[in-house]
């Protein structure tokens, strides 16, 4: 590929319609050396991966805002204007993807040279000051903190009133889109940190999250009864609520308090272990509306499927998460999902980690003695030796996944000129679950991110849909944007639907979901070749983190995983006093002593302390 982080990646608008007509197309990689099989031996034998990435099916792109022409846009070159509900928007565009690619060489992806716009009341401060985020440790207000004890404060500024909100939203055109192309983050998985998740943990531990910044996800919403409706979740949030009554308050509070130490009362929920979470609500004195928050806004957990056991540990997880950034659970990285994987190439590249962009690999070469891989060859007809082999799971051809069994997540990215629910602030990072409408189809999960996350232009908003498939991305999501979005386009539409915000532009895609695949799956695979998944259909990372963590561990088991490294001051550049045995790298720095506790450098940059308990 031409990009970091594979289906984890982040598009700018042009950028994202050249991987749309990739993938449309699904042409072969050619082969530019033809005598690479010179290079294996008579003892060896390869086993070839897969030619083209199938990760990627059903998609379907549209544009529904005014076609205006786009044929003079400078950021996407001469793009074709869009026919309404019509084809791929991806034509023209292959040379302004090349032209954002860093070169092959790179060791590391640079961080780009982002400018965004004028800072408002409404943006992190951390986005005006640079690339990092600065994490603190205080003691949580009363306000801030629903449950929990001491936490670590994210440097933010909460979303200030919009001055503007009154107004009507501005007229945004497919030329106005394509200009502003660069403004646009557009994530291929679509997730959110739980801020007391495995990835924030490790994101301090490793310090990379030196390399990142982050905003609160501001509300969590509810649809129900065919409107959108803030859900209470911290403490202040359910006393001041207006739609619950005074009883209902007291309800939820006193559910949630035991929620949070179920384990200490098990008299309270043993018998209904083999019940799902649901029937388990039914029996708690809850009203329907509190009932219909704690197991779509809170827990997140289908209606179905999920035991009491796993809805109460699903609440307990989204409580503990409260308060230690803000009045939500999660938090979101600025620029887009597709910046968690390149902050740990750039720390992967400071000690001596190298990455290839536009490099195919031709296939793995393995000893028919020990049956150990060896080696791979690259489309230069390069042969690469190592100890160990890392392959994500779209590289492996169709003969070593016979009796595998995939699962596929459905998506849908929107740009949309309002949000789903008006408030005083325009600038909201939203999450919204929208039950399933018959039973046992799942439920979609809908993000909604304002242009302050640095993902979309001014006076729009990108919102993502995902849900587990059943059918094609359109047919699974298509409802649910019919329930949210207008998606009429004639002038003529009826109060109802202009009350609605306006779709754009959409684009629906299935995604591969190989997270539950097992190693032992994939026939003839050696045991020092090592498959990793892609981006699977949980809102959270815990399962990324686990599986790299598990691999890492199967390769170097006394090795620690993501240590600290060290600070800057501590690194001696001296090449002559390095001995390569004891890092592991002949160029790697050698340090002259533990990093500490705490960490700080200036100017706008990252000051970590860390809790008691760390």
């Amino acid at each position: 590929r031409n990009y970091y982080g594979g289906n984890w990646a982040s598009f700018s608008f042009s950028g994202l319609l050249s991987w749309i007509k990739e993938n449309q197309q699904k042409t072969d990689i050619n082969d530019e050396c033809e005598d690479w099989r010179k290079l294996i031996l008579e003892n060896e034998e390869v086993i070839s991966l897969s030619k083209k990435d199938k990760t990627i099916q059903h998609v379907e792109d549209f544009c529904f805002g005014d076609q205006d022409s786009a044929e003079d846009v400078e950021e996407a070159g001469a793009l074709p204007k869009l026919p309404v509900f019509g084809a791929s928007s991806a034509e023209g565009v292959a040379q302004e993807s090349e032209k954002e690619c860093p070169p092959m060489e790179s060791a590391l992806p640079e961080a780009e040279s982002r400018e965004p716009e004028k800072a408002t009341g409404s943006e992190p401060a951390s986005a005006m000051e640079g690339n990092d985020m600065e994490i603190t440790s205080e003691n949580e207000s009363s306000q801030s903190v629903a449950f929990g004890e001491s936490a670590l404060e994210l440097g933010r500024t909460e979303a200030a009133p919009s001055e503007i909100s009154a107004q009507e939203p501005k007229k945004v055109t497919y030329s106005q889109i394509v200009r502003e192309g660069r403004r646009f983050n557009i994530d291929l998985v679509s997730k959110l940190l739980y801020s007391r998740g495995l990835l924030i943990d490790l994101l301090i531990k490793s310090n990379v999250s030196r390399y990142a910044e982050f905003k609160n996800a501001t509300r969590i919403l509810a649809f129900r009864e065919g409107k959108v409706e803030q859900v209470p979740c911290s403490r202040a949030d359910v006393f001041n609520s207006r739609q619950l009554a005074m009883v209902e308050k007291r309800m939820l509070m006193k559910f949630l308090t035991f929620c949070l130490d179920y384990e200490q009362h098990p008299d309270e929920y043993q018998d209904y272990e083999n019940s799902t979470f649901a029937q388990f609500l039914r029996t708690q004195k809850l009203t329907p509306s509190l009932q219909h928050f704690i197991l779509h806004s809170i827990a997140m957990v289908s209606e179905t499927d999920c035991s009491t056991l796993e809805g109460l540990q699903a609440t307990k997880k989204f409580l503990q998460c409260l308060g230690r950034y803000g009045n939500t659970p999660f938090l979101f990285p600025l620029y887009g999902q597709g910046e968690i994987p390149q902050c740990f190439c750039r720390l992967c590249a400071v000690f001596g980690g190298i990455y290839c962009l536009r490099h195919s690999v031709q296939c793995l070469v393995v000893d028919k003695e020990s049956g150990r891989c060896k080696a791979i060859v690259d489309h230069f007809g390069q042969r690469i030796s190592a100890n160990y082999f890392i392959v994500e799971d779209s590289y492996l051809s169709e003969s070593i996944c016979t009796n595998v069994c995939y699962r596929q997540i459905s998506r849908a990215v929107l740009i949309t000129d309002q949000t789903v629910l008006k408030t005083d602030s325009e600038q909201q990072v939203s999450v919204l679950t929208v039950p399933p409408v018959d039973l046992g189809k799942p439920a979609v999960c809908v993000i909604e991110l304002c242009s302050s996350t640095m993902t979309c232009m001014k006076d729009t908003y990108l919102v993502h849909l995902t849900c587990p498939s059943t059918k094609t991305a359109r047919e699974d999501l298509e409802p649910v944007v019919q329930k949210l979005f207008n998606l009429n386009t004639e002038k003529e539409t009826e109060n109802e639907e202009l009350e609605k915000p306006r779709v754009l532009w959409a684009v629906y895609f299935n995604m591969r979901d190989s997270s539950g695949v097992d190693k032992n799956s994939y026939d003839g695979l050696p045991s020092n070749v090592y498959v990793c998944s892609g981006p699977d259909s949980a809102l959270g990372n815990d399962c990324a983190v686990k599986q790299a963590e598990t691999i890492f561990h199967e390769m170097f088991p006394t090795e620690e995983f993501c240590p600290p490294p060290p600070n800057p001051e501590d690194i001696i550049y001296d090449e002559d006093e390095i001995a390569p045995e004891e890092s592991g790298f002949s160029n790697s720095p050698e340090t002259k002593s533990e990093p500490s506790t705490e960490e700080s450098s200036s100017g706008g940059s990252t000051a970590f302390k860390k809790e008691d308990n760390e």
